[in-house]
């Protein structure tokens, strides 16, 4: 069977190719090239900064950690928690399922977890940080010109677009409208929903109201 990806320095691990597989079978096409662009930007990212695989850190949990990275945002992923948790759960099963020690586990669902959180997951091991610089790269979020001359234009030319920035956002958003718990404020998918429907996060003061605690009853601010 010809590898359509024969191209692009993946790994070629059993597991890396099963994960690989499975999240082109079960992701929009959309998802799917970004999750391979993650890689490769984080990749490139390391590079720029003296981080190279097999020396500074283990290539292949990197690359589960960015190719399962949105399995949350498939319909087999979606459960009761933010997307980014659904997806971390689902890539601990997948890989447990086969095999893997609980210790490397362990690194791929921090690896999704936390890659909303960019300052926390920028602090912690490559396989984790650089799962969230290549997503941020992808997106936008943080400078995509910091990568290697011509290299985006070399990944998009194999991996293209498919208006990835979208599609992202109507998948977590159409989740969210489905189950709003998957959405809850101050979080990145409850800002998306804050968006798409303008409606009206709680305030500060709202929340602890509705938890009943009173605190703000006779409060008076300190001069």
């Amino acid at each position: 069977m010809t590898d359509p990806y024969e191209e692009l320095p993946l790994p070629r691990t059993e597991l890396a190719l099963e994960a690989l597989h499975h999240a082109k079978r079960t992701e929009h096409p959309a998802i799917f090239n970004h999750s391979l662009r993650t890689y490769l930007h984080g990749r490139a990212f390391g590079e720029r900064r003296g981080l190279l695989p097999g020396r500074d850190y283990d290539d292949e949990l990197l690359f589960l950690g960015c190719v399962l990275h949105d399995a949350g945002l498939t319909p087999e992923g979606d459960g009761d928690q933010t997307f980014d948790l659904d997806g971390a759960d689902l890539a601990a099963r997948f890989l447990t399922e086969r095999g893997m020690p609980a210790d490397r586990v362990e690194i791929v669902w921090d690896a999704i977890a936390l890659h909303l959180h960019h300052d926390l997951a920028m602090r912690k091991r490559p396989e984790i940080a650089l799962v969230t610089a290549g997503a941020a790269l992808d997106l936008g979020i943080d400078d995509p010109h910091t990568l290697p001359p011509g290299h985006a234009e070399r990944v998009h030319a194999a991996l293209p677009r498919l208006h990835a920035a979208a599609a992202l956002h109507d998948a977590i958003v159409g989740q969210a409208l489905a189950k709003p718990h998957k959405a809850p404020p101050f979080s990145l998918p409850g800002e998306l929903v804050r968006q798409a429907t303008g409606v009206a996060w709680p305030t500060w003061e709202e929340l602890d109201r509705t938890a009943g605690w009173s605190d703000y009853d006779g409060y008076r601010p300190e001069s």
